[in-house]
């Protein structure tokens, strides 16, 4: 018998080395000269890998198994919808809400506060005290703490509108992209402290403190996450396409 025939046929065309023989992160940081480099070479690697497969072998077609949607995911969804509209009809009954008495239309309440979810709109409203003061206007300031609040609102806003712009990156995990990852870690961060700067005074924690919070939060936040992504990403990125491979090997 051959030698061919004593081989046993890879499934991974030969550019995958068995688990058995994938070194570790450890190992593979060891045998370059910094983790730029290792990162360089392990993607130029994947990119000329992955364009000679494309180029000399055709993938095994794989076939999708589903099931129908009548009736087996209509029952389904039928059976879950159902017993989670009996558990709010259930608890709407054994623990009915307390109405409180009528508003006093007359009178104003001690705290004027909106809804829950618009509470980082409420406190960009409270961003007087960085509103800057102007030598050229005699130490006044250039507009007034209302119209400095509403302008904080538009740009708030009108940056989350431009981040889809500015990123068009095909990634579909943090990890992936690190530096997004961070801007959105930021803002979700800045949205809670912000938050929480609107209601100070129902807060138990000094007024000053809590407004240099506000902006100091969301930096350190950014920051880890962004060093914790960047790095996962190596180890992560290898593992990615060490699975590509294997799942669409050449015939």
């Amino acid at each position: 018998m051959s030698d061919t025939d004593t081989t046993e046929t890879r499934t991974d065309g030969g550019i995958v080395p068995p688990d058995d023989e994938t070194p570790s992160w450890g190992e593979r940081k060891a045998r370059s000269q910094g983790l730029a480099r290792l990162t360089y070479e392990y993607f130029e690697r994947a990119r000329r890998e992955d364009q000679d497969l494309r180029q000399e072998s055709s993938y095994v077609e794989r076939d999708v198994l589903g099931f129908p949607t009548w009736p087996h995911e209509t029952i389904r969804n039928l059976a879950l919808t159902s017993f989670f509209v009996g558990m709010i009809i259930f608890l709407a009954a054994s623990l009915p809400p307390h109405i409180a008495a009528p508003a006093n239309s007359g009178a104003t309440p001690a705290i004027i506060l909106p809804d829950w979810y618009l509470y980082w709109s409420f406190g960009l409203l409270k961003l007087g005290p960085i509103n800057p003061d102007l030598a050229l206007l005699g130490g006044q300031k250039l507009m007034a703490d209302q119209t400095y609040g509403v302008l904080a609102n538009l740009v708030v806003v009108g940056i989350i509108a431009i981040v889809p712009f500015l990123n068009k990156g095909s990634a579909r995990r943090p990890v992936e992209q690190p530096f997004w990852a961070a801007v959105g870690m930021s803002g979700v961060v800045f949205a809670a402290t912000i938050a929480a700067l609107s209601i100070k005074n129902l807060v138990p924690m000094d007024s000053h403190l809590l407004f240099d919070l506000t902006f100091l939060l969301p930096f350190v936040g950014a920051t880890i996450t962004y060093a914790v992504l960047k790095a996962m990403r190596e180890g992560y990125m290898f593992e990615l396409n060490r699975r590509y491979y294997r799942l669409r090997p050449p015939k």
